[in-house]
């Protein structure tokens, strides 16, 4: 995807991102691809949920959230997880959209081994970067460009995209900012 596709509302994005495709291309482990099926909006410094919220301001740790659109804000969550998230509206609104979970096309093997051996996959934030060998390495990487890229894929219909309040948070949960491909087996517990 275009850094142009990003540029736009969080809200957009990520309603726009379900059906689209994650590749990693990893020398040693070869190619795994999923298709994104849960994703969820941070508006920025309106959001109290948001990490660069009016209230933190910005700081080195949200600091790739003001950067351009189309590249990743990859951070640690309860200091064991490691989050991608796509930066999303134009360069310095401090927006992006969480990459909550995905349908595994390609590499299944690859990803099982990562997750040694269990069967949820990839089907959370913190287990999808797991499975794709996501870290901070990939902080303020293009995500149109290899290892780590979004590409275009089949999208959702309407009648098959559920909107609802965003998960696992404590501040502004009620917003429906979450999006779900609603036919996938693939989501967030």
């Amino acid at each position: 995807m275009e850094p142009a596709f990003y540029a736009r509302s969080s809200i957009h994005v990520a309603r726009d991102l379900l059906g689209c495709v994650l590749l990693r291309d990893h020398a040693a482990d070869g190619l795994v691809a999923g298709r994104i099926v849960e994703t969820e909006a941070y508006t920025g410094l309106d959001d109290p949920a948001s990490h660069a919220a009016a209230r933190i301001g910005r700081t080195y740790r949200n600091d790739p959230l003001f950067g351009p659109p189309g590249t990743a804000y990859v951070h640690l969550n309860y200091g064991i997880h490691w989050c991608l998230n796509a930066v999303a509206e134009p360069e310095g609104v401090p927006a992006g959209v969480l990459i909550r979970a995905l349908e595994p096309l390609v590499g299944e093997d690859t990803m099982r081994r990562r997750r040694s051996g269990r069967a949820d996959l990839t089907n959370g934030p913190g287990r999808l970067t797991q499975a794709f060998a996501v870290g901070p390495e990939f902080q303020r990487h293009r995500l149109d460009t290899a290892p780590l890229r979004i590409c275009p894929g089949e999208p959702v219909p309407d009648r098959h995209v559920a909107r609802g309040p965003r998960i696992g948070i404590s501040r502004a949960a009620d917003l429906p900012y979450r999006f779900t491909d609603n036919r996938s087996p693939w989501l967030t517990c």
